[in-house]
């Protein structure tokens, strides 16, 4: 049980909402209201939703090897099109201006994953200058959607996005989960998932064998801008603005590390989709742990970085069984001397 990669970030979580629970009692308590559940797990799992859907996109991108810092951007643009549309429309609770709204954002994300994709996977650039630049550009040209404006909708169907319910549910977490189904249907029952951990793993290697490696590394950036998207229209969809400066602020981070809590390496290769989804519900009850604890906004960051790095350490098996080695007083063994070695061999 304690072998198994989700084992320790499990337990992190389980102890986070323990202690939750006994600092606020109430923490937990779930309760239904005009036929919708309320309460701090209800919004835990809202909240969490866009970073889920960032999350999954981040996860595919670093399987091949390579890193997206451009999610944030693109989020701000995709809600700030996606608002600034439906501000300029005569019905703002016209269906059709939602969908078009929708449409013309997703396609303009689209674009900007496949910028990505052809500049790591054609031109050769490295990926984290080749997304830095899109992470940098990408604020400017959210601000130039917006005119540096908070452009402020109201549009009961657009807002139903990320306040909206469904079956008693917050929408938001029927659109995280339905992704996250696509997701794994698509790599965990086609071969389309072994082939991604296999330009991950080798990417010379993979294109020796057959494999478009340039094509597989161009779809998961297209992909990924497609989850930050949607991402996007969630986060203007609970204050129903687009702010192109904050929206989807620094949500790359806590997407890279939804993706390293949840076992997935950096390196490239193997990739855990429910990791990811378990490293975003983990960031998350931090965050609300954090507002619950009254803790300032000067020290909170630090307090999530500490909570991070301890998570990280936990899981790692190295600094575990180091640690173990310490608490018995077993020294470690010796490192082979050239002499030794000769003498193993001849044996």
């Amino acid at each position: 049980m304690a072998t198994h990669r989700l084992f320790w970030p499990v337990m992190v979580l389980v102890v986070m909402l323990a202690a939750n629970t006994v600092y606020r009692p109430g923490f937990l308590a779930v309760e239904v209201n005009n036929g919708h559940l309320y309460g701090t797990p209800i919004d835990i799992l809202r909240l969490s939703a866009p970073l889920i859907l960032v999350g999954l996109g981040m996860t595919l991108v670093i399987s091949t090897g390579g890193i997206d810092l451009s999610v944030g951007s693109i989020c701000a643009i995709s809600g700030a099109i996606a608002c600034l549309h439906i501000s300029q429309a005569p019905d703002q609770n016209s269906m059709a201006t939602v969908f078009t709204a929708l449409a013309m954002a997703l396609g303009a994300a689209l674009v900007l994953g496949a910028w990505n994709g052809v500049l790591v996977s054609v031109i050769g650039i490295q990926p984290i200058i080749a997304t830095l630049i899109l992470m940098v550009a990408g604020r400017g040209l959210a601000q130039l959607v917006t005119e540096g404006q908070i452009i402020t909708i109201n549009s009961g169907h657009y807002r139903a996005i990320g306040l909206g319910h469904f079956l008693t549910l917050p929408l938001a977490i029927f659109i995280a989960l339905g992704a996250a189904l696509l997701i794994a249907a698509l790599t965990r029952r086609t071969a389309l998932g072994m082939i991604i951990e296999s330009v991950g793993g080798n990417r010379e290697a993979s294109r020796l064998a057959g494999i478009r490696s340039a094509r597989m590394v161009f779809l998961v950036y297209v992909v990924s801008a497609a989850c930050a998207a949607v991402a996007g229209f969630m986060m203007t969809a609970n204050v129903s603005s687009a702010d192109g400066n904050n929206a989807g602020l620094w949500v790359e981070l806590d997407a890279i590390l939804a993706v390293v809590i949840g076992g997935t390496s950096l390196a490239g290769g193997r990739f855990y989709l429910s990791g990811t989804i378990l490293g975003a519900l983990i960031i998350q009850t931090l965050t609300t742990t954090v507002y619950a604890m009254n803790i300032s906004p000067q020290t909170a960051l630090l307090f999530k970085a500490v909570v991070v790095i301890a998570v990280c350490l936990i899981q790692a098996p190295a600094f575990r069984a180091k640690l173990g080695r310490r608490k018995r007083g077993t020294p470690p063994p010796p490192a082979p001397t050239p002499q030794r070695q000769k003498e193993e061999v001849t044996a």
